[in-house]
């Protein structure tokens, strides 16, 4: 662990800060372990919980979607997994980032360190989770026998990181406001409920697109798109659920997805400039508000 000694801790400067977090990796790398471990201390399988659920997700979609009812949409237990995957990654890392400091605050009391390597270790952690669940969406794939789309899949990294970059700075935000006001976690869940709802989870994107532009005309659709979140669930099921793959018949509901890889770019590009706003902007914040976190936790 490297010497934690005070040095301009009050600085705004994000490259700085950044510099204060990467001197402290050892420390950031730790925390992240112990995130991981805690998470499933005394439990009977430990980590496998991370491929349990969406395991279970995919029993259950199968048995509601393809069994008991008839969606209309061809493999709709794949394309659900394949939404919840990403949107998992977003709403788990910004709930993780957002209680980080108040959980941390033993170790805020006893030593110096930049507390930015808090909300990095429970996003980092995130992280690690979603790429065990990923294997889970590559288990349904071999599974169901569909191919992705591999001449997109150099999108899935960006995709990710965008996702990250947006869930960290917003996450850091929330945080500085949850040692405030503690109800911050809270008002939270409401929001990432009706997040879930306004993302392309449940019903596919074009089902609103193809609404927003009968209402509006074609300028409708970007109202959707103002969403950060959707360019990036949507260029993930575009590359995994591949409606490309499907009959003509099949491929139908799914016009507006099967678009050219400059569409989703171009989307994807909307997204990450959002995501570096949020990350600049949640940073600042966050170092404005935590010379003070010591006397209020």
């Amino acid at each position: 662990m490297p010497e934690l000694v005070e040095t301009g801790s009050s600085s705004t400067r994000i490259a700085d800060r950044l510099g204060q977090v990467w001197q402290q990796r050892d420390l950031l790398l730790s925390l992240t372990k112990r995130e991981l471990t805690v998470r499933h201390r005394n439990s009977l399988i430990g980590i496998f919980w991370n491929l349990l659920n969406p395991l279970l997700h995919l029993t259950v979609y199968s048995l509601v979607f393809t069994i008991i009812l008839s969606s209309g949409y061809h493999r709709q237990p794949l394309k659900l997994l394949t939404g919840m995957v990403m949107l998992g990654l977003f709403t788990t890392s910004v709930s993780a980032a957002t209680t980080s400091v108040t959980k941390g605050a033993p170790l805020i009391k006893k030593i110096w360190f930049a507390r930015e390597v808090l909300p990095f270790s429970t996003v980092a952690a995130q992280v690690v989770t979603f790429l065990s669940r990923f294997l889970v969406l590559v288990v349904g794939l071999i599974l169901f026998r569909h191919r992705p789309e591999w001449s997109m899949m150099w999108l899935a990294p960006l995709a990710v990181l965008i996702t990250v970059a947006l869930a960290t700075g917003i996450g850091m935000l929330l945080a500085g406001l949850n040692v405030l006001y503690r109800d911050v976690s809270h008002f939270l869940d409401m929001v990432l409920m009706a997040l879930f709802w306004l993302t392309p989870i449940i019903y596919p994107y074009d089902l609103v697109a193809a609404g927003l532009i009968r209402q509006f005309g074609p300028s409708g659709e970007y109202l959707m798109l103002l969403n950060p979140l959707v360019p990036v669930v949507v260029t993930f099921q575009r590359i995994f659920y591949n409606p490309a793959a499907f009959t003509p018949d099949q491929q139908e509901p799914f016009a507006l997805m099967l678009r050219p890889t400059s569409w989703y770019l171009q989307n994807l590009a909307w997204s990450a400039l959002v995501a570096a706003i949020a990350l600049y902007a949640g940073m600042w914040v966050f170092a404005r508000m935590e010379r003070d976190f010591a006397d209020r936790l």
